[in-house]
């Protein structure tokens, strides 16, 4: 079993469990660790201790962020900078696939493919010369439906598997190996809307989060809520099109393409990382 596996499990017990806020001793006993080694492997992990987490799902948290929340359209112009503040890890290009390139299916492109282990489980990219077209977490092992659709989409396309490539923009990804110096470019396809709602998406800053509604009135829709969520759950690429931090108005998560615990861990991931608090 994975280290994200085993802390899946455990975010899957203490998100079912906010109301009666679960000791360490508890949370330790459903993974069958001491209290020690389950603390350990949790910091390891997610950079903070359990409590943390536990204070990071919590509704009242989400809501102060919602409320703090700027504009998206504020952010714009500071996309992709790192600096003191810890804001950005990395800064994002995205292109979409125009309907001439659509038509063609790929013809003379060459995408290359493979699954590897990411601090969220094993998950499926594909990569073009011209950036990333899909990255999906896997549930299972098997990865015949990712290729399947990838072909669908693509029949012209010359389709190859490549780990060492596509691991280099993986480790980029996550913060792992050597610091990209350009952007990391995305190639996708999608309505016009869609790519709207992606580039919004994009303006939102780390361990932050917004709503639908803040999302539909920030690319000039703002009576368009459900088709927003429409278009969040059509994002061809996990993580970097943060989806994971768009959620209700409410306060509370909401669905998650790559499941609900998942995003429950990213928030974490990404809290311990870009907000400025003790451990």
């Amino acid at each position: 079993m994975s280290d994200y596996d085993r802390i899946a499990e455990a975010i899957s017990f203490i998100s079912s469990r906010l109301s009666s806020q679960p000791t360490l001793d508890e949370m330790a006993a459903h993974l069958h660790l001491s209290p020690f080694h389950f603390q350990r492997l949790f910091c390891r992990w997610a950079g903070v201790t359990p409590k943390r987490f536990l204070q990071v799902l919590t509704l009242e948290r989400a809501k102060q962020l919602l409320s703090e929340a700027k504009p998206l359209l504020e952010v714009s112009d500071t996309l992709g900078l790192s600096s003191g503040s810890r804001l950005y890890d990395h800064f994002i290009h995205l292109e979409a696939v125009t309907p001439g390139e659509y038509k063609k299916g790929g013809a003379n492109v060459t995408i290359e493919y493979a699954v590897h282990d990411t601090p969220f489980g094993k998950a499926f990219i594909a990569i073009t010369p011209r950036g990333i077209s899909n990255f999906s977490f896997l549930e299972h092992a098997e990865i015949d439906g990712h290729l399947t659709d990838l072909n669908n989409k693509w029949p012209h396309a010359t389709v190859r598997e490549n780990r060492p490539r596509t691991l280099a923009v993986v480790n980029a990804m996550f913060g792992g190996g050597k610091k990209p110096d350009r952007p990391l470019s995305l190639y996708v396809s999608g309505t016009n809307f869609q790519i709207s709602v992606w580039k919004a998406l994009l303006q939102i800053p780390p361990a932050t989060v917004t709503s639908y509604s803040q999302i539909a009135t920030a690319i000039g829709h703002s009576n368009s809520a459900r088709a927003v969520g429409l278009a969040v759950g059509a994002n061809p690429v996990a993580f970097l099109i943060p989806c994971h931090r768009v959620i209700q108005q409410s306060g509370r998560l909401g669905g998650y393409h790559w499941g609900e615990t998942r995003k429950h861990a990213i928030h974490a991931w990404e809290a311990a990382r870009y907000e400025q608090v003790e451990p």
